[in-house]
């Protein structure tokens, strides 16, 4: 069986993805905040922050087949408003926490056949949006990461990054509080409708899996056509 690590898979769509890549894999699974346990026999939470802890993965086996890094954070507000700390805060969540267990496991995915990093990025990156300067710098950083180390770790290692539209989750709670929100906000995608986990998942369990084996240094948006489409 193949050997997955999920950071940030006890909510949203890292959980869908660590539940999606049980199904013929071992998975371990970090949280920070949202503490659980699972009833998958393949899957082994522990806890991990990746800001304040030192990155202790000692227990990890030796060849890692696939790692996913998805803590992320959605803080919108007008750019005059923004401290640069705030930009600092994302920047360490999202880009210095995915370098550190990178560099941290970079020896075990070395080892297994046809590895696989996953980030996620936003459609925010590429469409300009109000009140996302800061979502959108830290992951623009992410977009520019995932194509320098496509290029840096080919041919043994493939990198790819899927960039969402709004999707259904806990982070997206405040923007998704009411019917009339859901609504709102399905409107403004051409297939008229918010993701939600499971599909963002399921496409992120194909980037890791051999059945993208020739698919790499790409950011794949998965946003209802939002990036591609004008109605």
């Amino acid at each position: 069986m193949k050997n997955y690590l999920v950071i940030g898979g006890s909510s949203g769509i890292g959980k869908a993805l660590t539940e999606q890549l049980a199904q013929d894999g071992n998975v371990h699974s970090t949280y920070n905040k949202n503490e659980t346990e699972s009833s998958i026999p393949t899957v082994n939470y522990y806890h991990l922050d990746v800001i304040q802890d030192e990155i202790d993965l000692e227990d990890l086996p030796d060849e890692i087949h696939g790692l996913a890094y998805c803590p992320g954070s959605i803080n919108l507000m007008p750019f005059k408003r923004i401290k640069p700390a705030q930009f600092a805060e994302d920047f360490e969540l999202q880009v210095n926490g995915a370098v550190k267990v990178i560099q941290k496991v970079l020896p075990n995915l070395k080892k297994a056949d046809n590895a696989s990093i996953l980030f996620f990025s936003t459609v925010a990156v590429q469409n300009g949006f109000n009140f996302h300067a800061q979502v959108a710098a830290s992951k623009g950083a992410i977009e520019g990461l995932t194509r320098s180390l496509a290029a840096e770790f080919a041919p043994k290692i493939r990198v790819n990054a899927i960039a969402p539209s709004l999707t259904d989750t806990p982070l997206a709670e405040k923007l998704l509080s009411t019917d009339e929100k859901k609504e709102a906000n399905a409107q403004r995608h051409p297939l008229k409708t918010i993701g939600n986990p499971e599909n963002i998942a399921e496409l992120g369990a194909f980037l890791l899996s051999d059945k993208s084996k020739w698919i790499t240094g790409q950011i794949i948006h998965a946003d209802g056509g939002m990036s591609s489409i004008k109605g």
